[in-house]
């Protein structure tokens, strides 16, 4: 799932835990497609509870913690939570599918199911409104707010829950319209000649975007600390191995310090990373990445065999609809 923003990322990175007495939490997962045989969840004040997998292919433990806001992970995704005094959750999904598939069950779960439902309304809405006029998508926004506050006030929930919330769909609106303005500047860039590079290549010497020319080339900005990014590296993998041979290069872009230029030369080794893998030259002030506006990361951009920039915000590696835009262009 492609989240350029989450309400529930943004309430759990901006409010405190809301209770400071611990409570009882039992606490059950069954997931299919696991990434991993560990779930951790996180909270406020270095809270961390380790969910080791079972014998019997179940996620299960018992533990204390304050009433609010939590994120369970994987190792790959991430999600969000809400715990309760005396809450007995049973989590069920399918990593495959990780946010489409999140249910909750049992007791005190109202809470942590909306945020989950919420995660998704979120995407829906980027997909569709970032397409539309600044116009429409202002007045979209602002329906999509007022629509927010009036689900969870109508909702079961826990009082603290439904302030927290209303506060976040006002960061959300915030953010959207940020993300909005980056999204439009870089759908300008469509169609023009890309910024080109002239970095160091990981197997010595220099390239530049410009010495690519004649064929497609995806690019991947990223960085050896960015946890979405090395999330995304498996993906990469499978497409590059899928397109092997195609007119397609596959182009990696360390945004990383110089200072960190070792630890990057490292991590491509011991990872075996494939494609073409470049370092920077000056991280996020290199010329290449303010040409493209770029405020994050990781960052996917296509360029045509001409030069031109194809997509300069395309897909990530994990979504399908990177394949289907490839499978379209290399046929």
């Amino acid at each position: 799932m492609n989240k350029l923003f989450v309400t529930g990322l943004l309430i759990f990175s901006a409010l405190n835990v809301i209770g400071q007495t611990k409570n009882q939490i039992k606490f059950t997962a069954k997931i299919t497609n696991r990434n991993s045989d560990t779930l951790v969840i996180r909270g406020r004040d270095n809270f961390k509870q380790v969910i080791p997998i079972n014998k019997k292919e179940v996620f299960a433990a018992n533990f204390d913690a304050p009433k609010g806001f939590y994120m369970f992970s994987d190792g790959t995704e991430s999600s969000n939570l809400y715990l309760k005094p005396n809450s007995d959750i049973n989590l069920t999904m399918n990593a495959k599918e990780f946010d489409e598939t999140i249910v909750y069950k049992g007791k005190g779960v109202d809470e942590s199911n909306f945020m989950a439902q919420q995660a998704l309304k979120d995407e829906q809405f980027q997909k569709e409104a970032f397409t539309k006029e600044p116009a429409e998508f202002a007045s979209l926004l602002e329906a999509k707010k007022k629509t927010d506050i009036e689900n969870v006030e109508k909702g079961n929930f826990d009082p603290e829950f439904k302030t927290a919330l209303k506060s976040s769909f006002e960061s959300f609106n915030q953010y959207a319209a940020q993300e909005y303005e980056r999204a439009s500047k870089a759908n300008r860039l469509n169609g023009k000649p890309s910024p080109d590079f002239d970095y160091d290549n990981h197997k010595g010497g220099k390239t530049k975007l410009s010495d690519l020319k004649g064929k497609y080339i995806y690019i991947d900005l990223w960085a050896t600390w960015c946890a979405p990014c090395r999330a995304e590296i498996p993906y990469l993998q499978k497409i590059e191995e899928k397109y092997h041979g195609k007119n397609i290069e596959f182009v990696s872009i360390s945004i990383d310090k110089v200072k960190d230029n070792e630890k990057w030369k490292k991590f491509v080794t011991d990872k075996n990373l494939g494609g073409i893998q470049l370092f920077a030259d000056k991280d996020w002030e290199s010329e290449f990445v303010t040409g493209y506006g770029v405020t994050g990361i990781p960052r996917f951009i296509i360029v045509d065999p001409k030069g031109n920039v194809l997509n300069a915000d395309a897909a990530r590696p994990s979504s399908p609809e990177l394949q289907t835009q490839l499978d379209s262009l290399l046929k």
